[in-house]
């Protein structure tokens, strides 16, 4: 293919034309599509028309009684996070030159960082950076990593835990940029009057034989961990990922349970609960996730920045 023709192509290509096909290969559908980015199917399919009536390149063929990426499709939607993010990153740069007046970070976090980390984020961006806008959304790590790589959030704050074999920043992070930016304390959350209440730490084999609180089986692999290091596998009594459920039950004296001090300060601490450091002093640590060079975009160094001062060290 001779130069000029690359060039012609180039000059065909926008960035909606890329979203789209990235959002196609994503979704499967081209209805499925439309919605996620907030258009008509109509509109879509013009837009798809208009590309191949400029270059004379189908990017996307019948199948059935649905449609598929063709092979200049795939191709296209295999660059369509790394256009996205490298267009937003112009834009950006564009925009710090006159003060970074405005901009948009798309925002993706778990459940305890939307009480905690979240908000003062959103605050912080505000004081510092009034034009700047912030869309979130609330996702476990597996989710808001797929959304990062999906580019449907500019930045993820996430966690692992030391040993996770169901770490998200393994094999699904290949690609991206993840940076860790801190950890937290893990601690064990007991009745008032358990026995091990008196002590200032806690080993974990001194709880070998009671009942334990967990998460999901997906969530529960950092207590599987630990309590197979301290040498017992945990008797699960109950199961829940809502920390505030988590505090009411060992009230009730119905388990022991670990917790992260996002989650013991996302709410009021139950009055009939003590927490207490492990021995291992075990933690949980945190990272920021955002497509290859997502941070040359103005707007998202900006509130990784902001999440940087507010990490717990």
């Amino acid at each position: 293919m001779s130069d000029a023709s690359i060039e012609a192509l180039a000059d065909a290509l926008d960035l909606q034309t890329v979203r789209v096909v990235g959002r196609i290969r994503e979704h499967g559908s081209l209805t499925a599509a439309a919605a996620s980015l907030g258009y008509s199917q109509p509109a879509v399919s013009q837009q798809l028309r208009r590309f191949e009536q400029r270059t004379g390149i189908a990017l996307v063929e019948r199948a059935g009684r649905g449609i598929r990426l063709t092979e200049s499709g795939r191709v296209l939607a295999r660059h369509a996070n790394a256009v996205a993010t490298t267009l937003e990153a112009a834009a950006g740069e564009l925009a710090e030159i006159r003060g970074l007046r405005a901009g948009r970070v798309r925002l993706a976090a778990f459940p305890s960082a939307s009480a905690t980390l979240v908000p003062r984020l959103i605050a912080g961006l505000a004081a510092r950076h009034p034009g700047v806008t912030v869309t979130y959304v609330e996702a476990e790590p597996p989710e808001a990593v797929a959304a990062v790589r999906g580019d449907r959030a500019d930045l993820a704050i996430t966690f692992s835990y030391p040993g996770d074999r169901d770490d998200p920043h393994t094999e699904s992070a290949r690609g991206l940029d993840v940076r860790s930016i801190g950890a937290e304390r893990i601690r064990l959350v007991l009745p008032q009057e358990h026995p091990a209440a008196a002590s200032d730490v806690v080993d974990l084999a001194d709880l070998a034989d009671e009942a334990w609180i967990a998460g999901c089986p997906r969530c529960r692999g950092h207590l599987l961990e630990l309590t197979t290091k301290a040498g017992f596998r945990p008797r699960i009594g109950f199961e829940t990922d809502n920390f505030v459920a988590v505090e009411s039950m060992v009230a009730q004296g119905l388990g022991v349970a670990l917790l992260p001090d996002l989650a013991l300060a996302a709410s009021p601490r139950h009055p009939g609960v003590v927490t207490r450091p492990t021995t291992g002093a075990d933690v949980r640590s945190l990272h920021l996730v955002t497509a290859r060079g997502g941070t040359r975009v103005p707007a998202v160094a900006a509130a990784v920045a902001v999440l940087e001062e507010l990490a717990p060290r």
